[in-house]
């Protein structure tokens, strides 16, 4: 049975009813030899699909798949759904008279609406959603007087919604949902004085007002006008809905008061109103005691929070975020029996909490994070032991943390800083099994550290308070922490050798204390470090060596200690973003790599260093050494004389043999090379020539040769692609070099690599690019895996977080929708994948490889390729098998690139039979929880709404057909939508809402989308 088959069934149980029994009265059923050659005609007709194969003439049409006879033998209904049918509706299912319900979902039927069907004048129930059905429903479709129920949702229907349909007052369900509109919706919507259900949601209607004609739908129960671009207020009419049970206006453009009668409706269980304009205060008359759930956020609301809101007994979710609101939070709220969720953060809200808060119900979500909220935290907000997150970062909050926070074992983050609480953490929350994050900084907590900690903590913030104490030996069972920044308290002692055993170690911030003694030196496991800041403590001894060999540190920070020594020459293997050295008692020569003015504020304060750059206010360290070993002046002569002596000779022998050799090849071979610029260069072709060599090659592919080259003694780079070496050059790689110059050398944006110039001869292609030091996104995720079945240690070992998996995804998304949409001319990529996102030294994405892009003549025009191009696991399904290319080839490779990011997989790992993309299909399309296919190694409470929603978009995106995936700028706009929360701190409670943007592009279920969206 099909998934809208069964969404039919669960809303319109009666009408079912009257569908599978026989009709009231008798009817004289077909002759059944005639019903067999009608649909044995329709079969064929239909393409023969495998799935109806049980159609046979040896049979009765009542056995057969999908058949479904009424009590006089006749046909009355067929449930095609799902069949992979790609045919047009013949006309001839029409010929049968008794034809009551035809449901063909699911399936690929082109074409426009199928007038066809006007000829079965018995039909009253019609499914055709999740095809491909194009163009407007006809104004005529009022020809179908008959039907109860009609479902065209999740296809490409486009223009207006006929006024005609008004007419059709047997109604009971009207769902278009997620379809193409780009009109209007008829007011005469409102004469369907039988209508039960009404689903008009994710359509780009042009901008419209609820008409007041709708509050004449007293039967209504399901009103479903999410991302319908609604504008104006809400009329007062809606009032008069009292079967209303859910509405949902979320994510329009709605403005003004919300009519008080909204709360009045008895029958209404869950409303829906986020993402609006609605500004004013929530009335104080609420008399909805059926009401489940009311999401008011993201408005302009101010006022405060109705008193009457306590008296709905069944209240689970109250989520109010990101409004205006001030006043207390009525204690009655904190009473509620049902309440699971209470999202109201970043409002003016003050007063004390609900001290009852808790007490009488299972909180699982709790967020009152910044507000003015004083007072102590209440005490049994984890009375009923399912409590996820307990978050009331930046108020006013003081007092002890409650102990009942400390037996709460399903707490999965405590987020208190930012306020002015104190006294000692309880114990259990160190421990708190599956506690991940532990943010208490600026407060005024004091105490020791613990020597255990939750086996699963990975972020741990204590900045800014009292505590005190040693870091206990202990610290080494720490093993999954991330993060660990405890600055500005009174820990002493030396800091353990234990600490340098945390293998994911990423932050590690301890400046500000009162640390002693010598640094560990066994610091070489801290592979993932990148920023590492013991400034403001009382150490000494000599910087340990080891350090040089960290090869992620980015942050060096060592001020203000009592240092001595030299600075390690190791360091010059660092690629130091910032380096603090200053206030200690170093002494030596400064490592060159820093001897330059973008760290002349590192070395203060040393009076032992020198320097060879004259440009930094250091001594000059050749002065130093001939002032400490000053040889005799007779025998400095005679060295020197004997040195110039040893040159000249051997310069009167050779120069004269090679000068006229060197100067005519030097001539012939810089002669043969061309180079054509597309930036302005500060180097020459000499500079890149003479840099080919092994020592400098980073990479190298199917296509060439990549090579790492420093153009000037500042210590730039650049990258250097070389096509072509000592053979003839394949046809192939010719055009993938001709398509990179003129693509790359005329396109100009952020997040795309650029071609600095190129260099050419009759026997080799170079391309020249900026050096994009953090290699590839591919590297990144799946470096470390590969290390550990292959041995190799060129990869990376940190782990990307999802803030930075997210700004990764949006970058890419910029790229590709400026290619496909704002060039002058639409550019395909055709080989998007995680290997060709570059990332520079803030982690930003470029788009790289151009080899295989193509040039479109028209956006949106279908290309056919001679040959298929790409790299497998990335290929959309219809590349491979037809040739016939336009932009949502690359739209597919990105829904892998996102799945790679929410899932940790690689393109190719779904498991031994599938691809990434088929495996995530698979788990969902099998009822499996989104969150079990996410990447555990950053899978956190506050990330998992944004990664399931890069991960369901990843599914839309890698939709079998192409036609009903999203563009890139719809893509784009939905991860902008979400950027601003990408921290995970801020909001946790932040919703990204994929499906509103994306028009027909879907893999999911009407089912699923229906209730995702709800």
């Amino acid at each position: 049975m099909s998934e809208l088959t069964i969404l039919f069934l669960r809303t319109s149980p009666l009408l079912c009813v009257l569908v599978l029994l026989s009709l009231p009265f008798k009817v004289i059923s077909q002759d059944a030899n005639t019903e067999n050659t009608i649909l044995l005609n329709l079969k064929q007709q239909l393409g023969n699909p495998s799935s109806i194969q049980s159609w046979n003439s040896s049979s009765s049409p009542c056995d057969w798949t999908g058949v479904t006879c009424g009590d006089d033998g006749s046909v009355s209904g067929l449930d095609l759904g799902e069949k992979n049918i790609t045919e047009t509706i013949p006309a001839t299912v029409c010929d049968l008279k008794n034809l009551t319900f035809l449901y063909m979902n699911l399936n690929y039927i082109p074409g426009g609406f199928p007038k066809v069907l006007y000829n079965c004048t018995k039909l009253q129930y019609l499914d055709l959603s999740q095809n491909i059905f194009v163009g407007p429903i006809p104004d005529d479709i009022d020809k179908l007087s008959g039907l109860r129920y009609i479902n065209l949702g999740a296809n490409n229907f486009t223009g207006n919604i006929p006024p005609q349909i008004g007419n059709l007052t047997e109604l009971l369900t009207l769902h278009l949902f997620q379809n193409q509109f780009n009109g209007t919706f008829p007011k005469e919507i409102g004469k369907l004085s039988n209508l039960e259900e009404l689903g008009f949601a994710f359509n780009e209607f042009l901008p419209s007002s609820i008409p007041v004609e709708f509050g004449q739908l007293k039967k209504l129960r399901f009103l479903w006008m999410r991302q319908s671009n609604l504008i104006g207020e809400i009329p007062e009419s809606l009032n008069n809905l009292s079967s209303l049970e859910h509405l949902d206006l979320a994510g329009n453009y709605l403005e003004g008061k919300i009519p008080d009668g909204l709360f009045s409706l008895k029958n209404l269980t869950n409303l829906y109103l986020f993402q609006n304009n609605f500004s004013g205060e929530i009335t104080q008359r609420v008399e909805t005691l059926n009401l489940v759930e009311i999401d008011l956020a993201m408005n302009h609301l101010n006022g405060s929070i109705p008193e009457d809101f306590g008296k709905l007994k069944k209240l689970q979710l109250l989520s109010l975020f990101d409004n205006h609101l001030s006043g207390e939070v009525p204690s009655s709220i904190g009473l509620l029996p049902a309440l699971t969720t209470f999202k109201v953060f970043s409002n003016n809200l003050s007063g004390a909490l609900p001290p009852k808060m808790g007490f009488y119900s299972k909180l699982v979500e709790f967020d009152v994070s910044t507000n003015q909220f004083s007072g102590q935290l209440p005490e049994n907000l984890c009375a009923g032991g399912v409590l996820l997150g307990a978050v009331a970062f930046e108020n006013n909050l003081s007092g002890r943390v409650p102990k009942s926070l400390g037996n709460c074992n399903s707490l999965h983050t405590i987020q208190l800083y930012s306020n002015s609480f104190s006294g000692e953490i309880p114990a259990g929350v160190w421990t708190a099994s599956n506690m991940t994050y532990l943010m208490l900084s600026d407060n005024s907590f004091s105490g020791g550290l613990p020597s255990k900690l939750a086996w699963n903590l990975s972020r741990l913030e204590l900045s800014n308070n009292r505590f005190s104490g040693p870091i206990p030996p202990g610290i080494s069972s720490w093993v999954n922490l991330v993060d660990f920044k405890a600055s500005n308290n009174l820990l002493s002692g030396e800091i353990p050798v234990e600490i340098t055993s945390l293998p994911h170690l990423s932050n590690l911030l301890l400046d500000g204390n009162q640390f002693s003694g010598q640094l560990p030196s066994k610091i070489i496991s801290w592979k993932s470090l990148t920023s590492l800041n013991l400034s403001r403590n009382a150490l000494s001894g000599q910087i340990p060596e080891e350090m040089g060999s960290l090869p992620d540190l980015l942050y060096l920070d060592l001020s203000q200690n009592h240092f001595s020594g030299q600075i390690p020459l190791e360091f010059d293997q660092l690629k130091l973003i910032f380096l603090n050295l200053s206030s200690n008692h170093l002494s030596g020569k400064i490592p060159d790599q820093f001897d330059n003015l973008a760290y002349d504020n590192s070395f203060l304060n040393n009076s032992n260093l020198c320097a060879v750059n004259p440009i930094l206010n250091f001594p000059n360290c050749y002065a130093k050494l001939r002032d400490s070993k000053k040889m005799p002046s007779k025998t400095l002569a005679l060295i020197l004389v004997l040195t110039v002596t040893i040159f000249l000779v051997t310069m009167t022998v050779t120069l004269f043999k090679v000068r006229d050799y060197q100067r005519k090849k030097a001539k012939r071979d810089l002669a043969a090379w061309k180079l054509t610029s597309f930036q302005r260069l500060d180097f020459t072709e000499a500079n890149v020539l003479a840099s080919l060599t092994e020592n400098n090659l980073i990479g190298s592919g199917g296509s060439g040769k990549v090579y790492r080259v420093a153009i000037n003694r500042a210590g730039d780079y650049v990258a250097v692609k070389r096509i072509w070496i000592n053979e003839k050059m394949d046809h192939n790689l010719e055009k993938e070099f001709l398509a990179e110059v003129q693509i790359l050398g005329t396109i100009r944006h952020a997040n795309i690599v650029k071609l600095l110039c190129c260099i050419s001869s009759e026997s080799s292609k170079l391309l020249v690019y900026e050096f994009l030091e953090n290699q590839s996104l591919d590297r990144w995720l799946h470096g470390r895996k590969r290390t550990s079945s292959m041995g190799t240690s060129s990869v990376h070992n940190s782990v990307l977080d999802w803030p930075t998996r997210f700004q990764i995804a949006m970058g890419a998304a910029q790229g590709l929708s400026y290619m496909h949409h704002d060039c002058s001319t639409p550019i395909i990529h055709r080989d998007v994948k995680s290997s060709n996102i570059l990332l520079d030294s803030e982690l930003k994405a470029r788009i790289a490889d151009f080899g295989l892009a193509r040039i479109l003549a028209k956006q949106g025009e279908v290309h056919t390729m001679s040959v298929v191009a790409g790299s497998f696991g990335y290929m959309a399904p219809e590349y491979a098998y037809t040739t016939r290319v336009n932009e949502k080839i690359d739209v597919y490779s990105f829904g892998v690139v996102l799945l790679e990011l929410a899932t940790g997989r690689e393109p190719n790992s779904g498991d031994e039979h599938t691809s990434l993309a088929e495996w995530a299909r698979q788990q969902f399309g099998q009822g499996k929880p989104v969150v079990d296919c996410l990447d555990p190694e950053i899978k956190e409470p506050c990330f998992l709404q944004e990664m399931t929603t890069v991960f369901n978009l990843g599914l839309i995106c890698t939709h079998s057909l192409s036609s009903t995936r999203p563009s890139m700028k719809d893509v784009l706009e939905i991860l902008r939508r979400g950027f601003a929360d990408s921290n995970g701190e801020k909001k946790t409670g932040a919703e990204l809402d994929v499906f509103p943007l994306l028009g027909t592009a879907t893999s999911l279920s009407a089912k699923t989308q229906h209730e995702t969206a709800i």
